[in-house]
């Protein structure tokens, strides 16, 4: 065996091999138990960074472990394909978005395959793909014939110079990321799937969810925000004759829901949306206000963005009266933080407890109450701040001593009692809006006839695909002026009519993707039985960023299906796990420029740019970006150090749901273990006799602690347990024991550094003339629960209370047994030379102390 480990040659040897004989490939029909091991599927961008590697690698562990423990294992790779980044590189490079996306594709795929994972590659899918949209239009189609897809018209974020809505996260600062145009507040009919439907069963769900972090079901649980509280309507006060108010229906009143209604008394002003119908009569007649609600229009429509706003109001001149004072009048403004999409469109101001309001008021120079105190602070003003914690009601009349939640339940009372309101359950999950207007995604399977109205496009005409030969050069949805493709006759009447030319929020491509990877026919989306075989997914693996909005949709697309009769289970994922970032140093130079890692060295104990030599600022250990350079690519990584080197420091060190920070003394670290190991596999000495009992316990503790480690996830503490098996394997003699341990430790490292483990395993084998097969199909190495548990302890022998030797005997040895033992331990004998101790004192299975 070569004394130093080439993992070039090994890496690409053992991968041609694994894909000759589709190692990985998982059988539908076996009849061992099923494991559904799964990673979050990446947008092709062109190349895998650093924490692809880290995600893979632990889900690839626990595949091959798996594999190793008799299940059969589904563990696929996709690529989440449509999106906004296609686009931009097809305005900016001059490419179609489908060519830009499938070169990544392929060169993302090199590069995976490079690192050795145990991916079955024939269920490779990507959501660009027509043989897969087409069944998602097909399932699209499903929810709108039960009732779960409805079309309406809703406020969006419109750039008026790229002429295409915007995504939230698309708007900075009020203008459009691209174009830097301020964005604009428009009505746009766009189609939504009914996620509110299933809002209480998502809720109730995540109880059930006890693999899943804390974190992420508090946040899920969070952004669904179930609560509590009272709808009722502010009536006018009589509004006097006053030029500008002849539209507003003086009857019709102003509709709130609150889930405070125990502030009800600290109320001092209602704020309405710019486009609620009072503000709308109240514009028809006053230019100052249209001018007011023109300006609403700019910005965004995300919570953040309006919390973050300045709190802009206009006076309609308008007054309503408290439910609990007919001479209390609180004035009525046109806000722009108020939305009519959210609730009624209208809110009941309470500046002393919510911070929003409190910034209006101060600014319009409206009251501010408290109405809630901490002990002790009935009297306190409310200064810049808005009290939101707990309390008492004070300054609150027939409420007042109350507490906030008694005080709720009184106010609900008495409005239902009188009339004019009630409690009700709201949520803040807010109905899904698929509808984009762009390119590259999902085709919306639908078709427009003036006569007909909205058709869905027949189940026989699937796929809708997107057309070729667009273009780029001016701004807006490309589809919607593409001079043939939209034009279609109707499935119905066969008069002319237009195809829908919104496209699917990527969302929903992700949202079903994990169940065509376990069934692929070629005639439906997937058949149940198979799926149900494979799911829910035992074990997924991604960011915390995606832990509301991916599984949130995944989550209701999972239940939909189960509610239209397709899919028997609503969970799609039994396990969560949301591992840490990899992050790396910082580099500056003098002139205030990022470098990169490859830029820099190390000169003594300082860091230089390699080029001219100049000293640089070495920063904070942040999370890997392109902006900060502070990248390393994995290629780079793998020509030098070989693939396993890079996966076991990547499953090394941090605990895996923490971040690692990269450093080359790590992978140099990891590479020195590599050769050790490989070391001990030419070691391997079949014809050594003699057992190591020390040795056996130690190897066996191992095989067991590994397994327990691998099935938590906790992959650091893994490796430690390997380390220190190494460390035993490399201090004992020669032996059978010795040999049995070397052979063990290739099972035990298989799943982590699987090349290094198949080419130790072919070279023991060999050398004894024997054919072991493929370490990727043997089993993980048995236990013997005897040798689990310690049945030997090691006592100190002390002289004087200073440790001078050791003992190992067997637990439980007598006290006159202990003290002749440490009486001839070697060092003791030398100490004592011949005189007698004046005391012994025995502490059983801990030691012995000798006083002279």
């Amino acid at each position: 065996m070569q004394r130093r480990f080439n993992p070039l040659e090994a890496d690409a040897r053992w991968q041609a091999v694994w894909d000759e004989k589709q190692s990985f490939k998982a059988d539908d029909a076996s009849a061992k138990p099923r494991s559904y091991v799964l990673e979050m599927f990446p947008y092709p961008s062109g190349r895998i960074h650093i924490g692809h590697v880290r995600n893979y690698s632990m889900g690839d562990v626990l595949a091959r472990f798996r594999r190793m423990t008799g299940h059969e294992v589904l563990h696929p790779m996709g690529w989440d394909a449509f999106g906004m980044p296609a686009e931009n590189a097809a305005m900016e490079k001059k490419v179609h978005p489908g060519d830009w996306t499938r070169s990544n594709i392929a060169n993302m795929r090199a590069q995976l395959k490079k690192l050795g994972f145990a991916i079955d590659w024939s269920r490779e899918l990507a959501t660009c793909e027509p043989d897969y949209y087409g069944h998602e239009q097909a399932l699209f189609l499903d929810m709108l014939e039960a009732g779960l897809v409805y079309r309406k018209e809703s406020s969006v974020n419109w750039d008026p110079v790229d002429m295409t809505v915007l995504a939230n996260e698309q708007v900075i600062d009020g203008k459009g990321w691209r174009s830097g145009a301020p964005v604009e507040k428009r009505k746009l009919n766009q189609w939504f799937l009914k996620i509110t439907q299933f809002a209480d069963d998502l809720l109730e769900g995540l109880k059930s969810l006890d693999q899943w972090p804390d974190k992420v079901r508090t946040m899920q649980e969070n952004w669904i925000g179930k609560s509590v509280g009272l709808q009722f309507r502010f009536d006018f006060a009589p509004v006097p004759e006053r030029e500008g108010l002849e539209g507003v229906d003086a009857g019709a009143g102003i509709a709130v829901y609150s889930t405070r209604p125990d502030t009800i008394f600290g109320a001092s002003f209602v704020a309405i949306a710019a486009d609620h119908p009072v503000a709308q009569a109240v514009a028809a007649n006053n230019a100052d206000a249209q001018a007011f609600i023109d300006r609403c229009k700019e910005g965004g429509t995300t919570a953040a963005e309006l919390e973050t706003a300045e709190k802009l109001g206009f006076d309609t001149g308008l007054s309503v009266t408290h439910p609990f004072d007919p001479d209390w009048q609180l004035p009525v403004f046109i806000a722009n933080f108020v939305l009519m999409d959210y609730g009624t469109g209208a809110v009941m101001g309470v500046p002393g407890h919510d911070q929003r309001d409190l910034d209006f008021a101060r600014k319009y120079m409206l009251p501010v109450e408290r109405v809630v105190a901490a002990e002790g602070e009935a009297d306190k003003p409310i200064h810049d701040e808005a009290y939101t914690g707990p309390g008492l009601l004070v300054n609150s009349r027939f409420l007042d001593g109350m507490g906030v939640e008694e005080a709720k339940a009184a106010v609900i009372a008495r409005a239902e009692g009188e009339g004019w309101g009630e409690g009700k359950t709201v949520f803040r999950l807010r109905d899904w809006g698929v509808s984009r207007q762009r390119y590259w995604g999902t085709p919306i399977p639908v078709i427009h006839c003036e006569h007909c109205g909205v058709v869905p496009v027949p189940k026989d005409q699937l796929p809708v695909v997107l057309p070729q030969d667009v273009s780029f050069d001016i701004p807006g949805n490309p589809l919607d002026r593409h001079p043939t493709w939209k034009q279609v006759d109707c499935p119905t009447c066969g008069k002319p009519a237009r195809r829908e030319t919104d496209t699917l929020d990527t969302f929903a491509d992700s949202s079903w993707y994990f169940i065509r990877f376990a069934s692929q026919p070629k005639d439906r989306p997937f058949d149940r039985a198979t799926v149900e075989q494979w799911l829910p997914v035992g074990q997924y693996i991604g960011g915390v960023e995606h832990a509301i909005l991916h599984l949130l949709y995944a989550r209701f697309w999972t239940r939909a299906l189960q509610h239209m009769g397709q899919l028997g289970f609503a969970e799609p994922f039994t396990g969560l796990f949301t591992q840490g970032m990899v992050t790396h140093e910082t580099y500056k130079a003098g002139d205030g420029s990022w470098l990169s890692p490859q830029e820099v060295t190390k000169s003594g104990d300082d860091y230089v740019h390699i080029e001219s030599g100049q000293p640089i600022t070495v920063g904070r250990v942040e999370k890997m970006s392109k902006s900060k350079k502070n990248v390393v690519d994995p290629d780079d990584i793998i020509e030098q150090y070989g693939a396993d080197a890079v996966r076991w420091f990547m499953l090394s060190d941090s605990p895996p749901e923490r971040d690692l920070p990269w450093t080359e003394a790590g992978i140099e670290g990891s590479w020195r273990f590599v050769n050790r190991v490989w070391r001990l596999f030419g070691e391997a000495d079949a014809g050594a006799e003699g057992q190591d009992k020390a040795l056996d316990r130690k190897l066996h503790q191992t095989i067991d602690g590994v397994a327990r480690d691998i099935e938590s996830l906790g992959f650091n503490k893994a490796v430690a347990k390997i380390y220190e098996l190494v460390n035993a394997i490399e201090k004992a003699k020669p032996s059978t024991s010795r040999t049995a341990a070397i052979r063990a430790l290739a099972l035990l490292v298989a799943p982590m550094t699987p090349h290094l483990a198949e080419e130790g395993w072919a070279e023991m084998s060999g050398a004894r003339g024997e054919d072991w097969g493929l370490i990727a199909d043997a089993a993980w190495p048995p236990i013997d629960p005897a040798l689990l548990v310690d049945d030997e302890v090691t006592i100190a022998c002390q002289v004087m209370g200073k440790l001078r030797d050791t003992i190992t005997v067997p637990k439980g040895t007598p006290k006159d047994e202990l003290e002749k033992l440490a009486l001839a331990a070697p060092n003791v004998v030398r100490i004592l030379d011949g005189a007698s101790p004046k005391k012994v004192i025995v502490v059983p299975d801990r030691l012995v102390n000798l006083v002279i």
